[in-house]
């Protein structure tokens, strides 16, 4: 066995209020770790000097400092795979910071540390000093630039095909434990458990079937899969971006001129003026963008109203594009998402409200105040 295999941050189960509706418990699961449409993710590759580990030396009762840097030959094929997927016209975007302040994904190349990255929006609750992706092995060598596609597929929100329940994969689970317990991985069976043989929760999954072409499927050597039975013999994805995996983040990031700069432009989104609510009318999964030039200097509230669960994030533009400033997600409980920020006077802001689920009259608002 000489597969390296992605090993995610283990996250709690989501948890809502008892009695919620299946709806809406299902809406909120599958869409909870997705970024808005529109979204700017700023990436900042970790510094040599100032970033790092202190781990053990075994048998010593040492330590020694591991740099999370790497080299620039490995940073290019990152870059490379970023393009990759901005090439599909999603409505994210990416753009290269200098500042890890200014970055929602801070990238590592720890060595023995493994490849992983958090998950979609999850990046948003890892410390500025922390990592939210490490690519822990040579992404140039052959076969291996597939690491970086997999894991900003991670960072866009995407799950491991692998572990769909719609895959129907029917494991040899003590030889699957046993072949992870050994190089190069050395998983535990709690590791193992939680990146391959775990089903998600069919609300989670990348799509209505299960796609063993995705860049988000793991290869198999033979004697892991028992069904079906065509992969007994190993399962061998291409390593490469499946058309179910542009149909996934096209249907969720679809190509979006809402940040139009010229006065007139059709797509350039409506103004949002303090003290006066915009009816929302959104199904579920749906966004509405908004524009906000505050008359004055002040802290304001920004919130929704109405019988929805949804996600509100505010976006200061900075050098022509947005900068994400705060958001605020309401899902699952009886409450609106309401937020206090800062907005300065001759400054221009965005507002992103995409929608779970409603209920009641499913009539839903924002507003500025």
């Amino acid at each position: 066995m000489t597969q390296r295999y992605c090993s995610l941050p283990q996250q709690p189960a989501p948890s809502f209020a008892p009695g919620l509706a299946a709806e809406r418990s299902s809406a909120l699961v599958g869409g909870r770790r997705m970024w808005v449409n529109g979204t700017v993710l700023h990436y900042h590759f970790l510094d040599a000097e100032t970033d790092g580990s202190v781990i053990p030396v075994p048998g010593t009762g040492e330590t020694r400092w591991v740099p999370w840097a790497g080299a620039k030959e490995q940073c290019d094929v990152v870059r490379e795979c970023f393009r990759e997927w901005q090439d599909l016209g999603i409505g994210v975007t990416f753009a290269e910071v200098a500042d890890r302040r200014e970055a929602e994904l801070r990238i590592g190349f720890q060595c023995g540390d493994g490849s992983w990255s958090q998950v979609g929006r999850d990046a948003l609750a890892v410390g500025l000093n922390e990592r939210t992706m490490n690519l822990g092995w040579d992404l140039t060598r052959p076969g291996q630039r597939v690491t970086a596609l997999h894991e900003i597929g991670h960072a866009l929100g995407m799950q491991h095909e692998h572990q769909s329940p719609l895959a129907g994969i029917h494991w040899d689970d003590e030889a699957v434990y046993a072949d992870l317990a050994g190089p190069p991985n050395f998983w535990n069976r709690d590791r193992t458990f939680f990146n391959i043989l775990r089903k998600l929760d069919p609300s989670e999954v990348n799509g209505s079937v299960w796609d063993p072409q995705s860049v988000m499927e793991f290869p198999f050597e033979a004697g892991l899969v028992l069904e079906p039975e065509q992969y007994h013999g190993g399962l061998h994805p291409p390593g490469t971006l499946s058309p179910a995996d542009k149909e996934f983040v096209l249907r969720w990031y679809p190509p979006s001129a809402a940040n139009g700069p010229d006065q007139g432009d059709p797509h350039r989104p409506a103004t949002l003026v303090p003290f006066r609510s915009a009816p929302l009318g959104l199904g579920p999964g749906g966004q509405a963008d908004f524009a906000v030039e505050p008359p004055e200097s002040r802290d304001y509230s920004v919130g929704t109203f109405g019988d929805a669960d949804s996600v509100v994030v505010v976006f200061e533009e900075r050098d022509g594009e947005p900068r994400y400033l705060a958001g605020r997600d309401d899902g699952g409980t009886p409450h609106n998402a309401v937020l206090r920020v800062r907005l300065v006077k001759g400054r221009r802001y965005f507002v992103r409200v995409r929608l779970y689920s409603a209920w009641g009259t499913g009539e839903t608002a924002v507003m500025c105040w």
